[in-house]
C-alpha cells in the first residue's frame, strides 16, 4: 500500500508544471499590476513592461490601448502553459510549490477580471439606470466557469466574483467622475482608491472587505470642486457578496449610497433628520420617521455633506456612532446599530474650525481615519491649462448628452474673451457647468462678480466725468446692490429706500 502511494505521488509529481525564471518574472509583473493603484505612474510602468513597451510615455499609446496589449502578451503566455498540462488547462494544483501557485493564482485571476471588464462596465451602467432594484448577472455562469477551470473553489470563485465587481465600479465612478491629467487630480484619484481598498489590496481581500465602515473619511476642499462626485465614487464602490443561488448581487449600489447636506436642515430639526424619531416625539412628529442612518445598508456609505455647520450637541451623537455603531432616535429609549461607513466634508478649512472651537477634538480624531483634500478649479488649471478644454467637453457632453465641437469652441471662445486672465472660477466645476449653460442660453457668460465689479468702474467713470443725474447715481447704485444681493429686500435695507422704490430702480432700463 506504501508502495502504491509513492508511486502515485511520483506519477502527479510528473505531470507538475515548473515555471521558469521567465515565467516567474513575467508573472510575478502580473501580481504586481494587480495590486497596484490603477490611477499610479507606477501602475503605467508596470504595465507597459508587461505589453513589452518601453514605457507608456515613450509608446505613445494612449493607457487602454496598453492595457489591451498587455491582456494579450498574458492570455498568449497563459496559453503556453496550457499546452503544458495534462489536462489542456492550467489548474492552480498542476503547478509544483506555494510559490509558483501563488503567482499562477493572481495570473489567472488578473486575465479572468479583464476577459469579463466590459460585462462588468455594462452591468454598471444598466443598475445605474435600474436604480434600487437588483439586476440578473447574466454574464456569471460564464466567469464563474472560467475560475472553475482554473482550479478554484465555487466558495473561492464568488468571493473573487464580488470583489471583481467591487474593484471595476471602483475604477468606473473614479474615472468617470474625477475626470483631468492634472497632477493634483491624479492625486486625488489615487487616494480615493487607496480609500476604497487601501494601499495594500492583498490585506483588504484577506481581512477588511467587511470592516471598512471603521475608516470614516473627511473630504475638504471649496464649493463646487466636486467632494460629492469624490464621495459617490467611494460610496457606490462598496463590496456586495454575490448570491450564485439567485445570480445577482444582495444589493444594488445605489441604494447602498446614502447623501445627505445638513446645512438644508433646520437645525432643531437635524437630529430627527439623522437620527428619525417616534411618533409623539416633538410637536408635529405624527408618525414614526426612520433617519437617515436608519435608511443606510450593511455595505452602505452615509454621505455629510457640510460636516462643519452641525452644533457641538450632534457632534457628540455623531461621536457615539463612529464609536459604537449605535444611535437612539429622538424620542426614543431603544438604541439602534449602523452598519454602514461614514462620509463627511466641508468646505470651510479643517484646520480653522478646530482652532475656532467649531470642530470638538474628539470628534475630528474619530472622523479623520483618513483625510482627503479636492482641489479647487484654479489650482487644476494652474497645474495643466489644457484641463479647462476637457471639462469644458465633458460637461457640455452631460448636458447635451452627445460631443458638440462647436458649443465646446464657443464655451472657450466665451471664457477667453468674457473672463479676465487666471479667472479663479470661485464656484469651481460647478461654476464651470453654468457657465455653459449660460453660454448655450443667451452666448454669453458674466460672473455676478465681474458684473459688479464693471458696474462699480462705470459709477466712478460717471462720478469723475460728472455726468451722472442723482437719479441715475441712485439707480445704478441699487442695480450694483442687486448683483452682490439678489433681494429687493436687503437692497432696500442697504440704501435706505422703500423696497418698493428699490425694485422699480433695479428694473430701470
Amino acid at each position: 500500500m506504501i508502495a502504491f502511494i509513492e508511486y502515485y505521488i511520483y506519477i502527479l509529481c510528473m505531470y507538475k508544471i515548473t515555471l521558469s525564471q521567465s515565467d516567474r518574472r513575467f508573472f510575478g509583473l502580473v501580481a504586481d499590476a494587480a495590486f497596484t493603484n490603477p490611477f499610479s505612474e507606477k501602475r503605467e510602468t508596470i504595465d507597459s513592461e508587461i505589453a513589452g513597451l518601453t514605457g507608456q510615455k515613450d509608446s505613445g499609446l494612449p493607457w487602454a490601448d496598453v492595457v489591451s496589449l498587455m491582456i494579450k502578451k498574458l492570455e498568449a503566455r497563459l496559453a503556453e502553459l496550457d499546452k503544458m498540462s495534462s489536462g489542456g488547462t492550467a489548474k492552480l494544483e498542476d503547478f509544483d510549490g506555494e510559490t509558483d501557485r501563488e503567482l499562477m493564482k493572481y495570473a489567472f485571476l488578473f486575465a479572468v477580471f479583464h476577459q469579463a471588464a466590459r460585462d462588468f462596465d455594462a452591468l454598471i451602467r444598466k443598475q445605474e439606470r435600474a436604480e434600487e432594484k437588483t439586476l440578473t448577472v447574466s454574464f456569471a455562469p460564464k466567469t464563474l466557469e472560467q475560475m472553475f477551470r482554473r482550479g478554484f473553489s465555487p466558495q473561492q470563485a464568488s468571493r473573487c466574483f464580488a470583489l471583481f465587481y467591487q474593484i471595476r465600479r471602483a475604477f468606473y465612478f473614479i474615472q468617470q467622475g474625477l475626470i483631468g491629467k492634472s497632477n493634483c487630480m491624479r492625486k486625488l484619484r489615487m487616494d480615493l482608491w487607496n480609500n476604497i481598498f487601501t494601499y495594500d489590496i492583498r490585506g483588504y481581500e484577506q481581512y477588511l472587505w467587511d470592516r471598512m465602515e471603521d475608516f470614516a473619511t473627511l473630504l475638504e476642499g471649496p464649493t463646487g470642486c466636486g467632494k460629492g462626485a469624490a464621495a459617490a465614487a467611494v460610496g457606490k464602490s462598496c463590496f456586495i457578496p454575490f448570491d450564485a443561488a439567485s445570480n445577482t448581487f444582495q444589493s444594488s449600489f445605489m441604494e447602498l449610497f446614502v447623501p445627505a447636506n445638513l446645512s438644508q436642515y433646520a437645525p432643531t430639526l437635524l437630529e430627527s433628520e439623522l437620527f428619525g424619531h417616534t411618533r409623539g416625539a416633538f410637536t408635529g412628529a405624527v408618525s414614526e420617521h426612520e433617519g437617515l442612518f436608519g435608511l443606510c445598508r450593511p455595505h452602505g456609505t452615509i454621505f455629510l455633506d457640510e460636516i462643519g455647520e452641525i452644533s457641538p450637541q450632534v457632534q457628540v451623537k455623531l461621536l457615539k456612532v463612529l464609536e459604537e455603531r449605535a444611535y437612539t432616535p429622538v424620542g426614543s429609549h431603544k438604541t439602534k446599530h449602523f452598519y454602514g461607513r461614514v462620509i463627511a466634508a466641508t468646505n470651510r478649512p479643517v484646520a480653522l474650525l478646530r482652532r475656532d472651537g467649531v470642530f470638538r477634538e474628539d470628534f475630528y480624531y474619530r472622523l479623520c481615519a483618513d483625510c482627503i483634500v479636492v482641489p479647487s478649479l484654479a489650482q487644476r488649471v494652474q497645474e495643466n491649462p489644457q484641463e479647462l478644454v476637457e471639462l469644458v467637453e465633458h460637461f457640455a457632453r452631460q448636458i447635451t448628452r452627445d460631443y458638440n465641437p462647436k458649443l465646446c469652441d464657443k464655451v472657450l471662445e466665451v471664457i477667453r474673451t468674457r473672463l479676465p486672465k487666471g479667472y479663479g472660477w470661485p464656484g469651481n466645476v460647478r461654476e464651470l457647468a453654468q457657465c455653459i449653460r449660460r453660454v448655450i442660453l443667451k452666448e454669453d457668460y458674466q460672473p455676478t462678480e465681474i458684473a459688479a465689479r464693471t458696474r462699480a468702474e462705470q459709477i466712478k467713470d460717471g462720478l469723475e466725468k460728472g455726468v451722472l443725474s442723482a437719479d441715475q447715481l441712485v439707480s445704478e447704485y441699487c442695480k450694483l446692490l442687486y448683483d452682490k444681493h439678489p433681494s429687493y429686500q436687503d437692497v432696500a435695507r442697504i440704501a435706505g429706500l422703500d423696497w418698493r422704490t428699490a425694485k422699480k430702480k433695479v428694473i430701470e432700463s
